[in-house]
């Protein structure tokens, strides 16, 4: 079997960051990933503003502490956000923000839940929360109210936004994030069709998404996430830098 080592945690970081770009989850210079680095989650890494995400190296990242004040390197919003999500959200060890191209269509609908329609959607079943609170931009206290509306969730559809995967570590956010991308776009490719939806049962959802939760604990988001990084190694990115 491969290996699974993953490196340091700005490497992993710099990785998620290398393959958001390379999966078109990027917007301009804009959006923000972070990793908790302390016990309590109140210091965290995080890109500063201005860099795109395909040229982050792990030594760009910046630490800073959530209940410092704000951290002028940062974008405002990105000090908002995550400032506030590593204060409230202990159990919160990762949090990638993006914009990414299927999740904020369905955070555009009047009705942005996900059917479990395939299985890729029924890993998220009832893990999945809605914010249908936007307030503009995330500045002042949106980071605040977009933290107590997380939860608990892995996902956090930011109605008329975009989405915040969340994870214990940056293998099991990405692996968020990677799969409800894609089951948002095999839900908005099969509705574009105009053919009828044919989702399954809540039992049979529940079901499927008690069997992703074993598959995840047996490490299939580490090995996903470690062969992510076996291939930039192998291209020659510089990430690791």
């Amino acid at each position: 079997m491969p290996s699974r080592h993953l490196g340091s945690p700005r490497e992993q970081l710099a990785c998620a960051f290398r393959w958001m770009a390379r999966l078109d989850m990027h917007e301009a210079a804009a959006n923000h990933c972070s990793l908790a680095t302390s016990d309590d989650g109140s210091r965290f890494l995080i890109n500063p503003a201005g860099y795109h995400f395909a040229e982050l190296c792990a030594s760009d990242l910046l630490e800073v502490d959530a209940w410092g004040e704000p951290d002028p390197r940062l974008d405002p919003t990105a000090w908002s956000i995550h400032g506030a999500l590593h204060r409230l959200g202990h159990q919160v060890g990762c949090v990638l923000h993006a914009h990414s191209q299927y999740a904020t269509a369905l955070a555009c609908l009047e009705q942005p839940q996900l059917p479990p329609l395939e299985q890729a959607g029924m890993r998220f079943f009832e893990r999945i929360s809605i914010d249908r609170g936007f307030d503009g931009m995330g500045l002042e206290d949106e980071g605040e109210r977009l933290a107590q509306q997380l939860g608990a969730a892995d996902i956090l559809l930011m109605g008329n936004h975009g989405v915040i995967a969340t994870g214990v570590d940056v293998a099991t956010a990405f692996d968020n994030l990677y799969y409800f991308e894609r089951a948002c776009r095999y839900y908005l490719t099969a509705r574009a069709s105009g053919l009828p939806l044919r989702p399954v049962s809540d039992a049979v959802a529940r079901k499927t998404a008690a069997q992703w939760q074993q598959y995840l604990a047996d490490g299939f988001s580490h090995d996903h996430f470690a062969a992510l990084m076996r291939l930039l190694d192998r291209d020659g990115d510089p990430f690791r830098r």
